[in-house]
C-alpha cells in the first residue's frame, strides 16, 4: 500500500477516534465535576483502543497477523499512548490552564499535534512488516 492511501485511512480512522475522544471527554468532564486531566486521560485510553481496531481492519489490514495480535497491540499501546497521554496531557494542561482555552477546543489542537509521531510509530514499529 503506498505511503499517502495508508496516511489518509489513518486520517480517518483519527478523525473517527477524534470523535469518540471528544464525546468521551465531555460526558466524563461532566461526570468528573470538572476534573479534566482525569476525564481526558480516560477518555484518551478509550479511543486508543477503538483506533487499534480500526487500524487493525482498515489502515494497516495488508499487515495484520492474527498470530502477532497481542504484540501489535502491546506495541500500538505503549507508542500512541506515550504520544497521545504525554502530549495530550501537557498541551491540556498549557492550553486550559494557561492559555485559558476551552476544554475541547485544547483538545482537538492536542489531537493534531499528536497525530504525525502517531502514524509514524505506527507504521515504522506498532505495525511494521517484520520484525
Amino acid at each position: 500500500m503506498k505511503a499517502l492511501e495508508r496516511w489518509l485511512k489513518f486520517n480517518f480512522v483519527g478523525a473517527i477516534g477524534m470523535a469518540v475522544q471528544l464525546a468521551a471527554l465531555a460526558l466524563l468532564n461532566r461526570w468528573m465535576g470538572g476534573y479534566y486531566l482525569y476525564a481526558s486521560a480516560a477518555a484518551i485510553e478509550l479511543t486508543l483502543l477503538h483506533n487499534f481496531l480500526w487500524h487493525t481492519h482498515f489502515t494497516w489490514r495488508d499487515r495484520r497477523d492474527e498470530s502477532a495480535r497481542m504484540r501489535q497491540l502491546m506495541r500500538f499501546h505503549l507508542s500512541n499512548c506515550l504520544v497521545s497521554m504525554v502530549g495530550n496531557l501537557v498541551l491540556m494542561q498549557l492550553l486550559v490552564h494557561g492559555a485559558h482555552m476551552r476544554v475541547l477546543l485544547a483538545n482537538i489542537l492536542a489531537i493534531i499535534c499528536c497525530s504525525l509521531a502517531n502514524f509514524t510509530l505506527g507504521n515504522r514499529w506498532a505495525f511494521a512488516d517484520h520484525d
